[in-house]
Parts: structure tokens; C-alpha cells; sequence
């Protein structure tokens, strides 16, 4: 007989936006006890990993992190390491103590994503361009057990920067998944228009991007990264359909949640100061605090 699985009950959509809103609580204090770090990335994708791990749409074991039968989740981006820290800290993989040690030497929190330390983290992540090609090696194994033992492969879901779509590795993921087919991936375009450098247009645009990845093979879906509703219906569309691996090109805010961080370039690398990340929490709190009286109205 099969073991029973612990999985997070899936969330509703109110329930999610409450997960994304504690992320970026902790995001913002994660960054200020290290003095450094990467805000505006990490608030982009609060609101997709809380989608994609709280929805129901991933097979996961709340109580063993390294249970075999998983799907995997791989932050290509992985300087927005403090952003799936969080969710590991909502799961229990993480303790409170933990949030404050990010990047401190002997802390399980590295600035970027390592799985020699941290339960969770699949692959050590942050050299930009790799996480991608790593997915699809994964899924292409995956693939492999399921012709041998007849189960249905285990998904992979990945994330990526649209900064990170210059390094050229990615173009050689996105033709190798297509021509292998590989319908178990689904990626995430965390696409917010900024980089280290300012605009990713201005840098080195990537072009209709979403006409490219259809050139490359890919389905693509197109979306505002912030809506709960619509990222839980692109996962669920991503994962029915398996003539190809599918795109979610996520168009997000730098900085999402607070509002001089939103869409400014300096956030994109710099840690915010006592001051600056009391300012910070007040407008998560305040942020939540709608959420709640929102939800409670629709009662």
C-alpha cells in the first residue's frame, strides 16, 4: 500500500493573495538584516510561487521537502532566492529564526538558492542562464522513468528573468524542450522590464518575445503575474496540454507591493535601511489589511 502524502490543502485565491502579501513581509525582512540583496526581483515573483506552491497545481509532501515523488521547482533567477526562502518559511522548512540570517555566513539562507543547506532548494541557482537547461535535463529524466515504470512523469517548473533571456544557454533549453517535446515543463517569464542596468528594452530588448518563444516550438501563455486567478488558470491550462512545454510570460511590476520600490532600478540590487523597511511593512500592512476587509466583504 502507498504512504499518505501530507500536501498543502490548496488555498482559494483570497487565501493566496494573504501567502504573496506574507512573502513580501518577509522578503523585506529578510533583506534588511543582511544589508543586502535583490528586493525588486524578489517581490516580482511573490506572487507566482505563492500560485504555484498554495493553488493545488504542484505535487509536493509539506512534511519531507526531499519526498521522490515531487514535482521540482527551479528558481533560474536565483537572486530572488529571499522570495522562495518565504515560501519555504510558510511551509515549515524554515523556522522563524532563520528569516533574519540571510547571507550570513553558516546560515542556511545563502544570497543565492543551495541545496547543500537549505530543504527545499532542488539545484544551486544564480548564475544566470543555467536554471532553464537544468529544468529541462530534469523533465527529460523524468520522462525516462515514466517510459519504464508506466506513471505519469513528474513535472518541472521554472523561473526565469527576463534579463536573464540575454544569456544565449536559454535559447539552446527552450529548442532542446521543444524538440524532445518535454510538455512536463512549465516555465515562468518573470517579464518587469528591469535589470541591473535599467530597462531590459533599452539594455538588450528581447523583441516580441512572446512571438519568438512560439518560433522556438513553445506554447505560450500570456498574463498579468500579479493575478492570482489568471495564474492559476495558465498553470492549469500549461499542465493539460502535452504537445509542447508551455511559456507563462508573466508581466510583472519590479518591486510589486511597495511603492517606491515599484518599477525603480535601484531596487534591483540595493537592501532597504531600518527606515526604509518600516516604511516597507506599513504598506504590506496596510496592503493586507485591504485583502482582509476585501475578502470579508465578499462574504
Amino acid at each position: 500500500m502507498g504512504t499518505e502524502i501530507s500536501v498543502a490543502p490548496a488555498r482559494t485565491p483570497d487565501e493566496i493573495r494573504l501567502i504573496a502579501n506574507d512573502l513580501r513581509h518577509d522578503i523585506i525582512r529578510m533583506l534588511e538584516a543582511a544589508k543586502s540583496g535583490h528586493p525588486g526581483g524578489s517581490l516580482s515573483v511573490a506572487d507566482i510561487l505563492a500560485t504555484l506552491w498554495f493553488s493545488g497545481a504542484m505535487r509536493y509532501d509539506q512534511t519531507d521537502p526531499a519526498w521522490e515523488g515531487r514535482d521540482r521547482v527551479i528558481l533560474s533567477k536565483g537572486h530572488a532566492a529571499p522570495a522562495l526562502y518565504a515560501v519555504f518559511h510558510q511551509l515549515g522548512w524554515i523556522d522563524d529564526e532563520d528569516i533574519p540570517t540571510l547571507r550570513h555566513i553558516g546560515s542556511r539562507l545563502q544570497g543565492h538558492p543551495d541545496n547543500k543547506t537549505c530543504p527545499g532548494v532542488e539545484v544551486c541557482s544564480g548564475s544566470l542562464g543555467q536554471g532553464l537547461s537544468v529544468s529541462c535535463g530534469i523533465a527529460l529524466g523524468f520522462r525516462m522513468d515514466s517510459a519504464r515504470d508506466g506513471s505519469a512523469p513528474k513535472r518541472v517548473f521554472c523561473v526565469v528573468g527576463d534579463g536573464e533571456l540575454q544569456e544565449g544557454s536559454n535559447w539552446e533549453a527552450l529548442m532542446f524542450a521543444a524538440h524532445h517535446r518535454l510538455s512536463n515543463v512549465t516555465a515562468f517569464l518573470d517579464l518587469n522590464d528591469l535589470q541591473i542596468d535599467g530597462h531590459v528594452s533599452e539594455v538588450c530588448s528581447l523583441g516580441d518575445v512572446e512571438a519568438k518563444l512560439r518560433a522556438f516550438g513553445w506554447n505560450v501563455i500570456s498574463l498579468d503575474g500579479h493575478d492570482v486567478e489568471a495564474l492559476e488558470s495558465a498553470i492549469g491550462e500549461a499542465k493539460a496540454y502535452d504537445a509542447a512545454p508551455t511559456m507563462l510570460v508573466c508581466h510583472t511590476i519590479k518591486g510589486k507591493g511597495v511603492p517606491f520600490m515599484e518599477n525603480q532600478v535601484d531596487w534591483h540590487g540595493k537592501a532597504p535601511d531600518h527606515e526604509q523597511a518600516v516604511s516597507a511593512l506599513a504598506a504590506l500592512d496596510a496592503e493586507r489589511a485591504r485583502l482582509l476587509a476585501a475578502t470579508k466583504e465578499a462574504r
